[in-house]
């Protein structure tokens, strides 16, 4: 991290929330989790964000050792981005989350029917739908 974003954390999670909180990192981190991806990909990818604030959340996130950025020397140049193994260390962590969230979301709806997880999800696979019932 950058001395200006870091800080002094009195709990190590309150290190990792400050690491991928916001809006908009875990859909990046989302359109990473198959394999490299390029900028123009990840931009298709994530409706309604601008490219100044992908950049700056790509930046961040590269800062933070979550991801990294290869440019291979061609012309026009291409850069790749994709998990570091730091980051790839957090897809239990989001396993655990949307688990979770899928729980949470299904005990808070009124009419007690279970809410389905669409494609924005993290983990989208039978062995999440399995343990989330």
């Amino acid at each position: 991290m950058t001395k200006k974003r870091q800080v002094d954390y009195s709990c190590s999670m309150e290190a990792a929330l400050s690491v991928i909180s916001g809006k908009w990192k875990l859909k990046i981190l989302n359109q990473l989790r198959n394999g490299p991806k390029r900028y123009s990909e990840i931009n298709r990818g994530i409706s309604g964000m601008t490219e100044k604030m992908l950049s700056q959340q790509l930046r961040e996130l590269e800062e933070d050792q979550i991801i990294t950025r290869k440019i291979y020397p061609e012309v026009p140049p291409r850069v790749e981005y994709t998990f570091t193994a730091l980051g790839l260390e957090m897809s239990v962590i989001f396993k655990s989350l949307e688990v979770w969230g899928n729980h949470f979301t299904n005990n808070n709806k009124p009419d007690g029917e279970a809410k389905a997880i669409d494609e924005s999800c993290f983990i989208l696979n039978k062995e999440v739908l399995t343990e989330a019932k």
